[in-house]
């Protein structure tokens, strides 16, 4: 069993985090609000500690889920971040949705200090987290993938080593662009479906058993018919994913048309005031519906 730590209990840390001491690893965790630390710790037990940089102490293993480029540089490389209480040989393994390019500075910063660093971005949402099922894609040195990977199944069905670092992060990119363009479709379908008259759950029942069968069709085209979206992957975070993909293709000369249209549509439903709600509300911008 290994000494771990785990910044940022959100939504997908908080049980990931959870997973891990049920693994029977001793974990300390680190919430930029406390209260959340300590919930967590009166739970799984462990500790909590009041910097990153307190958390990464003594740990051989350094898990973070945040929000974006700027709160992981924050919790890393910014004032008592983690990176100061590294190991030598210690692995901080990523869990944040950001870009290639911060995943490879902080590679950099990581091999310099002589300790290593592994982006590794999850997919599989809440219920993923939840239940121990996430999708996780890594981007690192072969030796230091080796030594997490364990650690990592703790609460991934799936882990793979895609390549250097950023890899990891480029296959998150490749993931939120196949999952636009998929729930945009869905939508127009079962849009067409009701304009045409058709009874729509008939409809996905019959064509879900086809070629065009998809986990979004399974899992999200009914609630589509039913106009509910409180629940799964917010409209924020996707568009937040969504702009890091649009500017990683500007810089590898990538065209990605239609990921650029889902985004704005997915800016309307933001306007719509939707940013809380579940990705496969883009049905509502065809619905004409501003509210539920």
């Amino acid at each position: 069993m290994a000494r771990c730590a785990f910044i940022g209990l959100g939504v997908m840390g908080y049980p990931m985090a959870g997973h891990l001491a049920g693994a029977g690893h001793e974990v300390t965790v680190y919430n930029r609000t406390g209260a959340k630390a300590a919930d967590w710790v009166a739970q799984h037990g462990g500790r909590a500690a009041d910097t990153p940089a307190q958390a990464a102490d003594g740990a051989e293993f350094v898990f973070a889920c945040v929000g974006n480029d700027d709160d992981l540089r924050a919790v890393t490389t910014g004032e008592d971040g983690a990176f100061a209480g590294m190991s030598k040989d210690a692995v901080f393994v990523d869990h944040t949705t950001a870009s290639a390019e911060v995943a490879r500075e902080l590679d950099e910063a990581a091999r310099g200090a002589g300790f290593h660093f592994i982006d590794a971005p999850v997919s599989g949402g809440q219920a993923g987290a939840e239940n121990g099922q996430l999708t996780v894609m890594c981007g690192g040195a072969q030796d230091a993938f080796a030594r997490a990977e364990p650690l990592i199944d703790a609460f991934a069905k799936s882990c793979k080593l895609l390549g250097p670092s950023g890899a990891g992060q480029i296959t998150k990119m490749v993931n939120q662009i196949c999952i636009a363009g998929l729930v945009q479709a869905l939508g127009e379908g079962l849009n067409f479906a009701q304009k045409a008259g058709l009874d729509g759950q008939a409809v996905l029942d019959v064509i879900g058993k086809g070629a065009a069968g998809s986990w979004q069709m399974d899992n999200r085209g009914t609630t589509m018919l039913a106009d509910e979206f409180d629940f799964g992957f917010a409209v924020d975070w996707m568009r937040k994913d969504l702009g890091i993909v649009l500017a990683e293709a500007r810089r590898n000369g990538s065209s990605v048309p239609v990921t650029a249209l889902v985004d704005q549509f997915y800016g309307e439903v933001q306007d719509m005031g939707g940013g809380r709600w579940d990705t496969s509300s883009l049905i509502r911008r065809l619905n004409g519906f501003a509210t539920k």
